[in-house]
């Protein structure tokens, strides 16, 4: 497979743009919700998960978003600065929007849900002005998250994001990461992240969010079909997940089903940003698809064995000392298709 990053020196080696929220997590363990009483408090949201996830690696990571004009706001932004992310364009609202919520529910080990407060929410407060062209050129990627595309005027920062992107060679990346909050109905779904989608070089999303992004289309839900139609718009590399079944990868010339490694999972959420963040990092340093997947299935394995997403974004060493490990048991997990 082609290579699929500049080897140009860059000032930064990502940029993620999107969502960012405040995670409580239960230590209730296997309580519903409304019987938990004790939480820890994370840094949350998809795209800021990957940014930590890919600084703890050892990228030059940057973010574009908003947050809330407080204390919480406070709490993302140091927590950024302390993991080596730039924070420079990363503004505050002004007119009192507060950071997201995410209350989660861990119910047993294979049982998880989120309860979400996502009501005028300072991360959908992007706006197109706070979109720099020579920022988002600075990078090698461009990570766009589908939860950016729901609503305006994030909706629009993230296509001029996208534009400049474009314009500049930046690698894009879009991760579906669809979430049912403020979208209206499925045609809007389809519209807009199929818009971002025909535009990226790599696409991430689950089988749910390629069916979703695909409403529109006359596709039979295979992946097999999915894989085809976007590689003909340009897309270079699609990765497909099935939950538990692992996940499966299509480039033009290799084709890939991953198994997930066998651990003893605590939560059964946090793992897809876990997945991003370790195979982008394996791709960004040239490693194989094939050894690229292995380290975001490897990630993954991790984040759902853990309490937390962020706080528990292993480094390099942490994540290939799982790997060798886990080779002792379970052999192979990446397999041709």
């Amino acid at each position: 497979m082609a290579p699929l990053f500049s080897s140009a020196p860059c000032a930064l080696d990502i940029i993620p743009v999107g969502r960012v929220a405040i995670d409580f997590n239960p230590t209730d363990y296997n309580k519903p919700l409304s019987e938990s009483r004790h939480f820890n408090k994370y840094l949350g949201g998809s795209p800021a998960n990957i940014a930590v996830g890919m600084a703890r690696l050892g990228k030059q990571v940057g973010f574009l978003g908003k947050v809330s004009d407080d204390q919480f706001g406070d709490f993302v932004t140091g927590f950024f600065a302390h993991e080596g992310i730039d924070i420079s364009h990363i503004t505050r609202c002004t007119n009192g929007e507060k950071l997201g919520l995410t209350f989660t529910e861990i119910l047993s080990p294979t049982e998880s849900s989120i309860l979400m407060y996502r009501e005028g929410v300072a991360d959908l407060m992007l706006h197109p002005d706070d979109v720099d062209r020579e920022y988002i050129a600075s990078a090698r990627c461009l990570l766009i998250s589908g939860t950016s595309l729901c609503t305006s005027p994030t909706r629009e920062a993230a296509l001029k994001a996208l534009s400049f992107a474009k314009q500049a060679g930046v690698t894009v990346v879009f991760d579906a990461d669809y979430r049912a909050y403020t979208w209206k109905n499925k045609d809007e779904i389809a519209i807009y992240t199929s818009l971002v989608a025909e535009k990226s070089d790599i696409i991430l999303g689950s089988r749910e969010e390629f069916s979703l992004m695909e409403h529109l289309l006359p596709l039979d839900g295979t992946d097999e079909a999915s894989a085809a139609y976007w590689m003909e718009k340009g897309v270079k590399l699609l990765v497909i997940k099935h939950g538990k079944e692992g996940s499966c990868a299509y480039s033009k010339d290799e084709c890939y089903k991953v198994r997930p490694f066998p651990v003893n999972a605590l939560k059964g959420f946090g793992g897809g940003d876990g997945y991003a963040s370790a195979f982008l990092c394996g791709l960004m340093n040239g490693k194989s698809l094939s050894s690229a997947l292995e380290m975001g299935s490897a990630s993954a394995a991790m984040l759902v064995a853990s309490h937390a997403c962020s706080q528990d974004m292993p480094n390099e060493e942490q994540l290939m000392h799982f790997i060798a490990e886990q080779h002792k048991t379970c052999g192979d997990i990446v397999t041709a298709l």
